[in-house]
């Protein structure tokens, strides 16, 4: 053999012929991956820091409590006391990218975990590009293209909560982030089965499922879209598909839909503004210029008859419903697939014309390799070099709490704050605990030290005591956040906020501003424990978690909410009286503490309309009682009593899972809190699985079997037809 021949042999085995477009699109979307990469910081994702930044910085937590309880005992949702005097995890909030970084955490640090599953979804949004391309009918080179514009949508620096970019995910939208790069695949795959007829595909299923299984909103606008391609052949194959996905992901998504009542809603102001590149509105003037190439490219796929029905519904519908989403679904949730639609047609378009212009010069069509990167990096460049702030925000977040200069004070309060008793905390909110990482910083009181909840945590949604908290954070900070639009805040009150505490069993509050500091040092019910710069704490007068009532409590019943007036809350606001608005106005007069609302109770209990009159007619309750031996604990709350028959206030969020003994109830009571009336001295209530947990996960499991049965007759299928 010639010395000539031999090197081509080797060239040929060690590198890859980039004449071929195989080849080429494995470069490339290989390449973007680990630009995007690059960008996130990869010398700060390897460090053993703790990830900070925006919501990210609390959601650390989340994963942890995944892995350190809820794992060790079977669950995969629970209960945890470290929020807002307890709230459900994982409930309403995505278990997959928490699954992923619980995985990645047995062969390496948390922290460095958790920032690469962070990064993750972003990782993926190339090759879902690419699937999504080759699914609606594109060839490789045009699917290359595609997939660097679905690159560069991730660098677009218009908005910052919507979900999808990187601006988004390090505000703390990770989980968005990787359910937006399963739709992706989830729609390459399905669209690429009904264009070939095949029928049920199990990466179809799992595709759905993962999509699911990361974000609720994104699976909402997706899955109904998909429902298109029943016009094409073998329909019933879509259905198995579609049925097997959601039933993969039946043992969480069952238990969200029954319980999404119990859901607060935060009552976002919807967005009424067009073109704004500052909050990115329907149209941000960075994708301006490239609108009509995305028009172009949707030409183009319509001429060559490519399968993007479900793409444009998809991409459309945001727009179409932006003026008129008033409800729980907020109106700028969706619009990460407008964006995306604009970048990814934007690549149909470039690719198409780079496709032409390779087939009237070049010959053959290995030949057009590099015609075919050079415009992937016409398409991805720009979108790179308008990036700002990607690099710096991955930087700050994924340095860490540890290397933030004022670490040491946050340290020293959260040693502080440990060499205490138990108890729950309440703590000064200001944007300028920024300086720690991020405003929600002490949010992770009970990450760093047990036995010390945080009235305030991240999840909002989640708990029904949400609402009656940042009315409390308002009576106690200088510069409260209050995000709930309609609540009625009040200014900050110490000696008001005292009666609050004293219902929420708070046992400590940390001032940050030297004018709370000043008031708490004037107040003589506020003990000041401790000082760690710039911090102090302060003891609140003792309370107990469980309490005997003085009156007999009344029942606010709301009526019949039907679940078509459920549903219409997600789109509109139907002005219904529900038991949280009556509660809401419970709690703004805090001489109704005594004279307890429930949502439901025994029928001796009396009846109120949602105006209150009458609320403090209640009969006096002249059984007196004691209460001891009180035990909280991650899914279990006890207690002894010698007040049997009379009504008792368990300081604790109401859920349906909590089941009593020795009692009966728990009902919802105002503001947001359980009340039991024993039928014995011991009491004990503990979090169990519902029905809707157990048949959901019945049905995971008989489609975990459907799933692998199919995958085996798939394999075989494909072995006997080669």
């Amino acid at each position: 053999m010639s010395a000539l021949s031999e090197s081509s042999t080797i060239r040929t085995r060690w590198w890859p012929d980039f004449r071929r477009p195989r080849n080429m699109a494995a470069f490339v979307v290989g390449l973007l991956t680990v630009v995007i990469f690059v960008v996130m910081q990869p010398w700060e994702i390897f460090k053993d820091t703790t990830p900070t930044g925006g919501d990210m910085g609390a959601h650390v937590l989340v994963p942890a409590y995944l892995r350190d309880v809820l794992l060790p005992e079977g669950r995969i949702a629970g209960w945890s006391n470290d929020w807002f005097a307890g709230f459900p995890i994982l409930y309403f909030y995505f278990p997959l990218p928490a699954f992923l970084i619980v995985a990645l955490d047995v062969i390496m640090p948390y922290g460095v975990a958790f920032k690469l599953v962070a990064v993750g979804g972003l990782l993926l949004m190339p090759i879902g590009s690419y699937i999504l391309a080759k699914g609606i009918g594109a060839s490789r080179p045009i699917a290359t293209v595609a997939a660097a514009a679905g690159a560069g949508f991730v660098f677009l620096e218009s908005y910052a909560i919507f979900g999808g970019n990187i601006k988004s995910t390090m505000a703390g939208e990770y989980s968005f982030s990787w359910s937006m790069a399963f739709s992706l695949i989830y729609l390459g795959f399905v669209i690429d089965d009904a264009r070939r007829g095949n029928g049920f595909r199990a990466r179809s299923a799992l595709a759905l499922a993962a999509m699911a299984l990361s974000h609720i909103i994104t699976t909402m606008l997706v899955a109904p879209a998909s429902l298109l391609l029943l016009r094409y052949p073998n329909r019933t194959g879509r259905i198995v598909t579609w049925v097997a996905g959601f039933a993969l992901s039946a043992f969480w998504t069952i238990p969200l839909l029954t319980n999404i009542s119990y859901t607060t809603d935060m009552n976002w102001v919807p967005l009424r503004f067009f073109g704004s590149p500052e909050a990115g509105g329907p149209l941000p003037t960075e994708l301006w210029l490239i609108l009509p190439l995305a028009v172009a490219g949707v030409a183009v796929s319509v001429w060559k008859r490519y399968t993007i029905a479900p793409l444009l519904v998809i991409g459309l519908l945001p727009v179409v419903v932006f003026p008129f989403l008033e409800g729980k679904l907020w109106n700028g949730r969706w619009l990460p697939y407008f964006f995306f639609m604009i970048t990814f047609f934007t690549g149909i378009a470039v690719g198409a014309a780079a496709v032409s212009v390779a087939r009237r010069w070049f010959g053959a069509p290995r030949s057009w390799a590099w015609i075919t990167l050079a415009a992937a990096a016409t398409t991805f460049l720009p979108f790179i070099i308008g990036s700002q702030s990607a690099p710096g925000w991955a930087n700050w977040n994924f340095s860490g709490y540890e290397a933030k200069p004022a670490y040491s004070e946050y340290d020293a309060l959260m040693n502080t704050i440990d060499g205490l008793p138990p108890g729950r905390v309440m703590w000064e909110a200001n944007i300028e605990l920024n300086r720690y990482g991020t405003p929600m910083a002490l949010m992770l009181t009970p990450f760093w030290s047990e036995g010390h909840p945080s009235m305030e945590g991240l999840l909002f949604e989640s708990s029904l005591t949400t609402p009656f908290h940042f009315l409390n954070a308002a009576e106690m900070s200088i510069a409260p956040s209050n995000p709930i639009p309609g609540l009625p805040y009040n200014g900050f009150d110490l000696e008001r906020a005292l009666s609050r505490m004293d219902l929420f069993n708070v046992s400590y509050y940390v001032t940050f501003t030297e004018e709370a500091t000043t008031a708490a040092l004037n107040h003589p019910e506020y003990e000041l424990l401790a000082t760690s710069d710039p911090f102090s704490i302060f003891g609140l007068p003792q309370s107990e978690l469980v309490v005997v009532a003085d009156f007999e409590p009344a029942v606010f019943e709301a009526g019949d909410i039907g679940i078509v007036d459920r549903a219409r809350t997600l789109v509109t606001d139907p002005h219904l009286v529900d038991f949280e608005q009556v509660a809401v106005q419970w709690y703004a007069d805090p001489a109704n503490a005594q004279y307890w609302v429930a949502e439901d109770g025994p029928p001796a209990w009396r009846r109120i309309d949602e105006s209150l009159a009458g609320l403090r007619d209640a009969s006096p309750i002249a059984a007196d009682g004691d209460v001891s031996n009180i035990v909280l604990e991650d899914h279990r709350i006890s207690f002894s009593t010698t007040a049997i028959g009379v009504p008792h206030l368990i300081k604790v969020s109401y859920f349906p899972n909590w089941d009593s003994s020795g009692a009966s109830g728990p009902y919802r009571v105002a503001p947001a809190f359980m009340v039991v009336i024993p039928t014995q001295e011991q009491v004990e209530l503990n979090f169990r699985r519902t029905d809707a947990e157990t048949g959901g996960a019945a049905l995971t499991l008989a489609a975990l079997v459907v799933v692998l049965v199919g995958a085996v007759w798939e394999d075989r299928r494909q072995k006997s037809s080669v």
